[in-house]
């Protein structure tokens, strides 16, 4: 397995990509922190899938833009498995607003969610990561940061720093022997953005731009993740993956 000794903590994994994600990393043998600021419930589920598998799991309650929540979850993965290997930086939102219409409070809750709580989360992780000199931190941006979205100016702003962030990240770590790599995603059919995006944008999405001709699953994006996390990617850092079935292609 290819992530056996290895603890990640995922957040915004109660349900989505997130949940997939801690779920793909366990059955490659992690540990993993669920990460939720909602559902407790839903959270408590992806741990006993995990503890199914035979693998340690804690549901951590955190919101990933309070610092001292996300703190203070990092001293919980500390205390119950003594190592944080690998950050998934997954948690976010995608909100559909005409800029004309956009306010103040719009751009920073989306920036908040979006750029400033992996700002926050990577400092936190990289702090129990730099004694150790290894670590992976991989950013869930999105294809709207590389292309830009109708309607979504703030995400894809906040998703555009992401990117950024990550490879200005990536050149500071790398003495440390920490590895930063981004993933951009193009719209995953998950219960979140079906109720997001209207079904004939995602039509035309699907028949005009994608060349492989559908949505993302979730599936399409945990493969990835587990690669980059695992030690198969040690010499991968400062990288963008697109994740889209060639929408970005160029």
């Amino acid at each position: 397995m290819r992530l056996e000794d290895k603890t990640a903590l995922v957040t915004g994994s109660s349900r989505g990509i997130g949940r997939e994600i801690a779920l793909a990393m366990a059955r490659e043998g992690a540990d993993v922190v669920i990460n939720y600021s909602r559902s407790e419930d839903a959270a408590l589920e992806v741990v006993d899938e995990v503890q199914a598998m035979g693998r340690k799991a804690m549901a951590v309650k955190a919101s990933v833009t309070q610092r001292s929540e996300v703190e203070a979850m990092v001293e919980r993965t500390m205390e119950k498995f003594g190592r944080l290997d690998v950050l998934v930086n997954n948690a976010g939102g995608f909100p559909i607003k005409p800029f004309s219409a956009l306010t103040d409070q719009d751009w920073d809750k989306v920036m908040d969610l979006d750029l400033k709580s992996i700002f926050i989360a990577s400092q936190a992780g990289m702090a129990v990561m730099r004694p150790r000199k290894k670590g992976t931190i991989i950013n869930i941006a999105s294809v709207s940061g590389l292309v830009g979205a109708v309607s979504m100016v703030p995400y894809s702003a906040a998703k555009g720093g992401v990117i950024a962030f990550s490879k200005a990240l990536a050149r500071e770590s790398a003495p440390m022997g920490i590895t930063v790599n981004a993933i951009a995603p193009g719209i995953i059919e998950t219960e979140t953005a079906l109720g997001v995006f209207p079904e004939a944008a995602l039509n035309a999405y699907t028949t005009y731009q994608v060349p492989l001709g559908r949505l993302g699953r979730p599936e399409d994006v945990v493969g990835l993740v587990v690669f980059l996390a695992s030690d198969e990617a040690a010499y991968i850092t400062g990288q963008v993956y697109a994740v889209d079935g060639g929408f970005t292609m160029q």
